[in-house]
Formats: structure tokens, C-alpha cells, sequence
């Protein structure tokens, strides 16, 4: 006998649409028992699943999913929305090679209206797609689900700014978990606790059936001029002073105050804001209590939750970074810590703990941090602004303008550069050093061990201006970091292998393939160290001494690092061929991080069938130098 009877007849929303309500409940249980059965063999996000399993069943049930649009913010709440819309068998291919997405994906689903996985998106689009129908004379609905978390981010009140004049048919609703991925921060999030602690929640919970009474006009204005008077701010304030009809705050798991409400909702017009109060984790009592550490799961069995392995033998440049953090710290008062919402992502939670005074979160706000810790620098502090690559895109405008124009000495820690494994093209940090090359001012490192990281850390505190570290997600090479730190000479790489006519440039990581590449081909491997400014001089004598220079990074190919090689022999007039291995002009997408990178041709080998396709021989003659041909043979610059 199945365990998800009811759950198996359910391949789309119209299924669903056919069900009594009363087999909602039994829908509910079985669907959080699947999503717990699937997401322990996979891995994925947990706990903010489990925490939206009755709102995204609600949703569907009244809605006209796919005709009305359903935008996710985020996105990693969305596994049960990807089972009832006929996903639930894909599930066991979740964020593995050549599986479904952990994410919503227009190509994977026509229910998945908008492509997420970047925080506070959701109302920003769903308000154009309300824009649209209205121009086109549609009458279908469109709903954002946003989290409490993804609500402190400016972009979302952008949207809510413009959503409130445009008079757009919209439905915002606030999923408040008092969650985001890390505990929430800021001051709103401390009115929405206020709001759910006591009686004011409790009174909502018993009022379900109540929170679309209509209120006259008078006594509206009244009860708005009393709050202004005492100077009461509550979400439903703040929320219908942008323009929208405020409701709830109503209990996200129960189907009597969820249904009503969303079918009364539906027939209301202009901008609505409901707020859903959910628990993460719900009915699984292990990600109930601990739901940080139930937000994102590799593989464990349900019945005993997730178990301390043994310590890994090899750092990660996470744990690197979080090291040095506290080392750098104790020694220079001077440093201040900036992270937008990622303290643990980060590896800081250690410093968070010894430095409170001297750590600030300060949400999902990258724009906002990297100017907050432009300002901390005007005024003699060093900060150092921990981020993620592809969240770093977010502010690019304010690392331009703000830090690197004003020359200030904000270090940059680039965690998640390069290919991050399961989460995908959206959060592989696949161009930052072609977007950060061409920044005046700003100093670019990319280490290819743990100790070259610390060190290189180091050497950024030590600079006058604004400088980046950028590493990759995951375990070293096993090279223990020094206790003691010391700066390197900036803009000077080092050459760990001597060969003959072909020279490898290698950026970061990478340096442990293109040495054993070169073992093999008896060719040159530098480890460049420095993106900008690249050392010039030994690009110069390389060129001058090789018949072929090979550049070799975990970034786009296009812009990155091999382009600034490309542009020092352009200087030069040397004449020498230049084969640039990188990242792909394509999104590359989810899997793991070792079988992505064979896949780009960034293992070891990769470079060198690479090497020998430009060549113009097979793969299988790449085993020796002498079995290459003349290098005049190869192809144009690629």
C-alpha cells in the first residue's frame, strides 16, 4: 500500500482543484512526509518547505495556477509547489547533474512564472506581469510569496513603492517565519515579532474568518489618525501607507483561516498584502528546533536528523577566511565585519560570538552594505565585507561609485567563486573577476591554497584602497595555513613550474590542474596570484620565452583574467599565441562541483584536450610534449 495515496493522484493543480477540502489536511501530511523522504536522499532546502506546505497547497487550490501567475521569492520554498505540478517523480534528481532545479525555472515548468533564487525579486516582477495583463485586458491573478527575511531588502519596497501608485492588481504575501536563512535581522523584523508575540497573534489566529470585514470609511480614517497620534506602527500601517489593503496576520497551517481568505482575496482588485504566519520546519520536531541548521541538508536519515560527522581533514576557505577574520581582528581594533545576511554562509559566526560590537549584519541588503562600510572607511575603520560572488553583482553600482571612485580601503572577502555545485547558474560565481578587472583601483587576488589565502587576506587589510580576495566554495588542497602573516609583493606571481614552449597561466584554484597538466606536456605553470594588477613583467618574460601561453581560470573566459593577459602582450606587441581556458559563454548549470568542472574542461584533462584540440591533434597524443605538433599549428586565439 502507498504511503501517499492521496498525494499520488495529484500530477497537476486541477487534480487538486478536485478535492474536497476536508482532504486538504491528509494532502498536507502526506505531502511533508514526502518532501522530507525526498529531500533526505537528495539534499536540498528543508525546513522552509516544510514550513510552506499548507500555504503552497491553499495557493493552488484556489488559484488558477498555471493562468494566474504564482511568483516564489527565492524560491527554495518551492519543492512541494514542483510536486504538485507534476514534478513529484523529478524530485529524485533534485539539484543533481542533469536534474530539476532546486529553484523555479520558466524552461522547467510552465507553473514556474519567474526564474528565481536571488532574495526579494518576487514583487518586482509580479508586478509587471499585473501591468501586463492589465494592458492586454486579462483578468488572471498574480500572487508573490516573499518571505519575512526577503521583505528587509530595499528592492522589495521598491516595488511595493510602485505597485502602490500603479494600482496594479496584485497579491503580495508575506510569508513570516521570523526566518531567512539566518536569523533575521533589522528593525523590521522586530515589529513583525512584536506583532506574533501575546495576544495580538493569538486574536488573529481566532479571527480567520474576520480579516475581510469591511471597515467605513470614517472610522478607517479615525482608527489610521489615532495611530499616527500615538505614534503606533504595526505592518498593517505601514503596508496600507503604500497603498494596499492590509489583511492578517492569519495562521499559514490552517487550512480554515488560509482557503477563506485567499477565495475572498481573489475577488478583491488593486494591491492586497496578506500576512501568513508559518513555522520553519513545521511537523519535523529536529528542523522545528533547529532550523538554521535544517535550512540547506546534504543526505541524512529522517529518524535520527542530521548527525557530527567526523571533523573534515581539510580546511575550507570558508574556515580559512573565518580564522584569519578573528587573527586580523585581535590584532587591528580597527577592523569592522559587514555580511548582508549570510554570518554563517560566511564563516563568521565565530567572530560574531567575540566581536559583537565590532560585526554587522545588516540583512539582504548588498547595496546598502557596501556603502555603510564605504562610510565606516571614510572615517578611519577597515571594513571587511564578507559576500558571496553572485550576490556581489547586486551592488555593483556602490562598489564602483561609492568605494572604488573614493579609493577607500574596504576588503572584500568573495566567498562562492567559481562553480558552486547543486544551487546552480543563479549562485555560481562565474564573472567576478571579469567585472571586477576592469574597476580602477581596486586590487584583485585569487589564491590557489588555504595558506595563499590567509595570506593574501592579510596583504588586503595591509592596502590604502579597496581590494578583493576572491575563493571558491568547499575544501582546499590540504596546504595548512601559517600562523604568522605576512603580505605579498602586490601584482606578482610566481612561477612553480619550469618547462619549454608552452607556459600556463594559472588564476586561483586552478593551479592544481594546470600543474598536473603541465607534468604531463613538460610545459611552464605560473601561479598568477594577482588578477589586477597582473604581473606584467612576468607575462612579458613567458611570452618571450614560450611559443604558447595557456591562461587557465574559474571565471567567464570572456573579460576574465586571460583578457588581461591578452591585453598586457597587445601592449607589448610580443608575438606569441594565446589559448584562454575559462568558464564557458553559456549559464552553466547545477551538479557537483568536480563534475561541473570536467564538464567546463577545467580539470586536469580538460586543459589539456583543450590544449591539443586548438593544437589540432586528439586528446589521446596530449600525454607528452613531444607528442605535439608544431605549435605554429594552432588555432586562432580562442
Amino acid at each position: 500500500m502507498s504511503a501517499f495515496p492521496l498525494l499520488e493522484r495529484i500530477d497537476d493543480p486541477s487534480a487538486l482543484r478536485r478535492l474536497d477540502r476536508e482532504a486538504l489536511g491528509q494532502l498536507a501530511g502526506e505531502l511533508r512526509a514526502f518532501l522530507l523522504e525526498s529531500v533526505a536522499k537528495t539534499g536540498g532546502h528543508l525546513s522552509s518547505n516544510l514550513g510552506t506546505v499548507e500555504l503552497t497547497i491553499a495557493l493552488h487550490y484556489v488559484f488558477d495556477t498555471p493562468r494566474d501567475r504564482l511568483v516564489w521569492d527565492v524560491g527554495h520554498q518551492s519543492y512541494g509547489h514542483k510536486v504538485l505540478t507534476g514534478r513529484r517523480e523529478a524530485m529524485a534528481g533534485l539539484r543533481q547533474f542533469g536534474g530539476i532545479s532546486g529553484f523555479p525555472r520558466r524552461s522547467e515548468s510552465r507553473y514556474d512564472t519567474f526564474g528565481t533564487a536571488h532574495s526579494s525579486t518576487s514583487i518586482s516582477a509580479a508586478l509587471g506581469m499585473a501591468i501586463a495583463a492589465r494592458q492586454r485586458g486579462d483578468s488572471r491573478k498574480v500572487v508573490a510569496v516573499i518571505g519575512d527575511g526577503a521583505m528587509s531588502a530595499g528592492m522589495a519596497f521598491e516595488a511595493l513603492n510602485n505597485a502602490g501608485v500603479a494600482d496594479a492588481d496584485l497579491l503580495v504575501i508575506l510569508n513570516d517565519n521570523k526566518m531567512s536563512i539566518s536569523d533575521p535581522v533589522g528593525a523590521l523584523n522586530k515589529v513583525f515579532a512584536r506583532l506574533i508575540s501575546g495576544r495580538t497573534f493569538n486574536a488573529a489566529r481566532r479571527a480567520g474568518e474576520k480579516v475581510l470585514g469591511v471597515v467605513p470609511p470614517v472610522l478607517e480614517l479615525a482608527r489610521r489618525a489615532e495611530e499616527h497620534f500615538k505614534g503606533m506602527i504595526t505592518p498593517g500601517t505601514l503596508f496600507e501607507e503604500f497603498g494596499f489593503n492590509y489583511i492578517g496576520p492569519i495562521d499559514g497551517h490552517d487550512f480554515d483561516s488560509l482557503i477563506p481568505t485567499l477565495q475572498n482575496l481573489r475577488e478583491l482588485s488593486g494591491p492586497r498584502f496578506l500576512h501568513v504566519i508559518t513555522r520553519k520546519g513545521q511537523g519535523y520536531k529536529l528542523a522545528e528546533a533547529d532550523p538554521v541548521l535544517y535550512h540547506g541538508v546534504s543526505k541524512f536519515a529522517p529518524e535520527t536528523g542530521i548527525q557530527a560527522g567526523r571533523a573534515p581533514q581539510k580546511l575550507t576557505y570558508t574556515q580559512v577566511f573565518g580564522d584569519w577574520l578573528c587573527d586580523m581582528a585581535a590584532r587591528d581594533p580597527r577592523l569592522m565585519a559587514v555580511t548582508p545576511a549570510m554570518c554563517s554562509g560566511s564563516g563568521m559566526t565565530r567572530f560574531a560570538a567575540e566581536y559583537p560590537g565590532r560585526f554587522f549584519d545588516v540583512g539582504i541588503a548588498e547595496q546598502h552594505a557596501l556603502t555603510f562600510a564605504a562610510g565606516m572607511a571614510c572615517e578611519g575603520l577597515k571594513p571587511v565585507v564578507a559576500i558571496y560572488s553572485t550576490f556581489l553583482q547586486r551592488a555593483y553600482d556602490q562598489l564602483i561609485h561609492d568605494i572604488a571612485l573614493q579609493d577607500l580601503p574596504v576588503v572584500f572577502a568573495i566567498d562562492r567563486a567559481g562553480l558552486v555545485g547543486a544551487d546552480g547558474a543563479t549562485h555560481h560565481g562565474a564573472f567576478d573577476l571579469s567585472y571586477l578587472a576592469c574597476v580602477p583601483n581596486l586590487t584583485v587576488m585569487a589564491p590557489s591554497d588555504e595558506n595563499e589565502c590567509r595570506q593574501m587576506l592579510y596583504t588586503a587589510f595591509q592596502l590604502d584602497g579597496p581590494s578583493a580576495v576572491r575563493y571558491p566554495r568547499g575544501a582546499g588542497i590540504g596546504v595548512t595555513p601559517e600562523k604568522e602573516m605576512a603580505a605579498l609583493p602586490v601584482g606578482k606571481g610566481q612561477v612553480r613550474r619550469r618547462g619549454r614552449r608552452i607556459a600556463l597561466l594559472a588564476f586561483g584554484t586552478v593551479l592544481a590542474p594546470a600543474l598536473e597538466a603541465g607534468e604531463k606536456l613538460d610545459a611552464t605553470v605560473a601561479n598568477m596570484r594577482f588578477v589586477k594588477p597582473i604581473d606584467a613583467e612576468l607575462v612579458r618574460e613567458l611570452a618571450r620565452s614560450h611559443d604558447v601561453l595557456v591562461t587557465v581560470e574559474e571565471n567567464a573566459v570572456a573579460g576574465g583574467a586571460g583578457s588581461e593577459v591578452e591585453r598586457v602582450l597587445e601592449e607589448c606587441a610580443e608575438p606569441v599565441r594565446v589559448l584562454r581556458i575559462g568558464l564557458p559563454d553559456r549559464f552553466i548549470d547545477h551538479g557537483e562541483q568536480a563534475q561541473l568542472l570536467a564538464s567546463a574542461g577545467l580539470d586536469a584533462a580538460g586543459i589539456l584536450r583543450r590544449i591539443a584540440e586548438a593544437i589540432g591533434e586528439r586528446p589521446a597524443r596530449t600525454s607528452a610534449l613531444s607528442a605535439l605538433p608544431s605549435v605554429t599549428k594552432l588555432k586562432e586565439r580562442s
